[in-house]
């Protein structure tokens, strides 16, 4: 949203300049000011594309620098302890039964996966997504297991909240280049 409202003020000067050539290209003009005001539309178009590709290398600078530091986090392996921890925390009643859970406790499982997440990721680091994702990761491979036996309806209910965890993770994810972008020079 932000680089919406950043890219808007461009935009709307863009299409000014186009207004502008299209009305003096419209009326009673000689060649050398339709020349004239073609000139500076194609100056302004310039300007414009300069400026969008030095944000888009920006972006594309931050987006490498957030993706080599997530490697080399994810590169180093998780302390067993705070995987505990972190399942404690987000599964609840289903803490330490991931391995054992039926059909019918997935459902709910995930469900509690996804609520603990909605309410804790505002303070979670890239090393907290990192334990949440491996909870995400045991509790897929649970079903994995036990799919076959899962009616559809079930199925259904499992895989709407499998996405909105991926796009509670996204989400970070976006935060994050935001502000490796924010970072980056200008």
């Amino acid at each position: 949203m932000n680089g919406e409202l950043r890219n808007r003020p461009a935009a709307l000067k863009l299409g000014g300049v186009l207004l502008a050539a299209l009305l003096l290209t419209g009326c009673d003009s000689t060649p050398n000011e339709r020349r004239a005001a073609a000139r500076e539309a194609g100056h302004e178009l310039d300007t414009v594309a300069r400026t969008a590709a030095g944000k888009l290398a920006r972006i594309g600078k931050a987006t490498a620098t957030y993706d080599a530091s997530n490697r080399a986090r994810r590169a180093r392996p998780l302390d067993p302890r705070q995987q505990l921890a972190m399942e404690a925390k987000l599964m609840g009643p289903y803490n330490g039964q991931i391995n054992s859970l039926t059909p019918q406790d997935l459902p709910a499982a995930y469900g509690q996966l996804v609520r603990e997440t909605r309410t804790q990721r505002a303070t979670w680091t890239d090393r907290d997504w990192d334990y949440a994702r491996a909870v995400y990761q045991r509790l897929n491979d649970q079903l994995k297991q036990v799919r076959m036996d899962m009616p559809a309806r079930d199925e259904v209910r499992v895989r709407a909240r499998q996405a909105e965890f991926v796009s509670l993770q996204a989400g970070h994810a976006v935060n994050g280049i935001d502000a490796a972008t924010r970072k980056q020079p200008k």
